[in-house]
């Protein structure tokens, strides 16, 4: 029995796509359902990072070996160097801003600023 490679091509990046898909939604549903900024820089970190990547990787099966896979390879390398980073300095933005995880006792945000405990 011999199966075309096209019909494994399309079954990975629809694969592919179908997860990414699922990452996009569950990091959307967390943007809207989560409490605190901290816990929603993380469902964007994994809407940006995963589910991006995972849509360019189910693009570039598509593509094939063209110059376009090439420019989806390249567009894939980008966001996965500046989605973290990006999210790194919104994180670091809202802590320097004083914004606070929820069940942050006040005394582990002075040890982490590097604050004097006041008694």
């Amino acid at each position: 029995m011999d199966i075309p490679v096209d019909l494994i091509l399309d079954i990975a990046s629809g694969i592919s796509f179908a997860v990414g898909l699922a990452f996009l939604l569950i990091g959307a549903f967390g943007m809207i359902r989560l409490p605190d900024v901290w816990a929603r820089v993380h469902a964007a970190g994994i809407i940006d990072t995963i589910g991006a990547e995972l849509i360019v990787f189910g693009m570039i099966l598509q593509a094939g070996l063209t110059q376009a896979s090439l420019k989806l390879l390249l567009i894939g390398l980008f966001l996965f160097v500046t989605s973290p980073t990006a999210t790194h300095a919104v994180a670091n933005a809202a802590f320097t801003a004083g914004l606070r995880p929820v069940r942050l006792r006040k005394n582990e945000s002075a040890e982490v600023l590097g604050e004097e405990k006041q008694s």
